[in-house]
């Protein structure tokens, strides 16, 4: 491993970094966007059965809102549950807008990286071409130096593409799975709304 990185330049650190970050990521938000921990499945029902039988206090709202992304969503609502719909509705979309850009935290720098591996193994081909080219000389070719700057050409290649194929996957399945969160809580925020003004059972 260590030959490879030698043999790939000095290029190849800037891919290394990237590639360190890209893992670091994936992991992070493979962790943080499981579907129990932004949805929990009995959470709505839960919340239904308590405000029917009891009423919400503003404890059992507050614990709702540190509950999960989705309790953040309905506490918002329930906050307002005596005001119009049309007053709940918004405080529901302003939690909603807000739960959704935390969820995409992190996204942005995996899809820039995605997007920018490529063109750093472009950067460490050009660096090697320019190593190829200075290997000619009038008195021939330096061989030694013509070697290593195709191996810093194709490595860099290499490298940036493969950095860059699973960081591109992962960022589009990432940014799939936020929107379908934020679609389901806005389903059950609907809902929500609908029980707290009568108009569901």
């Amino acid at each position: 491993m260590f030959a490879i990185i030698h043999d790939a330049g000095w290029p190849i650190w800037f891919l290394l970094l990237a590639s360190v970050i890209a893992v670091a990521l994936i992991i992070e938000r493979s962790v943080n966007l499981r579907d129990a921990r932004i949805i929990p499945p009995s959470l709505f029902e839960q919340v239904v059965a308590v405000y029917r039988r009891q009423g919400l206090s503003d404890d059992v709202v507050d614990k709702l809102a540190s509950d999960s992304p989705l309790g953040q969503v309905l506490a918002a609502g329930l906050r307002n549950f005596q005001s119009s719909r049309y007053v709940m509705k918004e405080a529901i979309e302003e939690a909603g807008r807000a739960v959704g850009h935390d969820l995409e935290r992190f996204l942005t720098t995996l899809g820039t990286i995605a997007s920018a591996a490529p063109l750093l193994g472009l950067f460490g081909t050009v660096i090697g071409m320019i190593e190829i080219f200075g290997s000619q000389s009038p008195t021939g070719t330096n061989p030694q130096q013509l070697a290593h700057g195709i191996s810093v050409a194709l490595y860099n290649t290499a490298f940036g593409i493969g950095i860059s194929v699973p960081s591109l996957i992962f960022y589009r399945h990432f940014k799939n799975k936020v929107d379908g969160f934020v679609v389901r809580m806005e389903q059950s925020a609907a809902k929500l709304v609908d029980i707290v003004h009568g108009e569901r059972a």
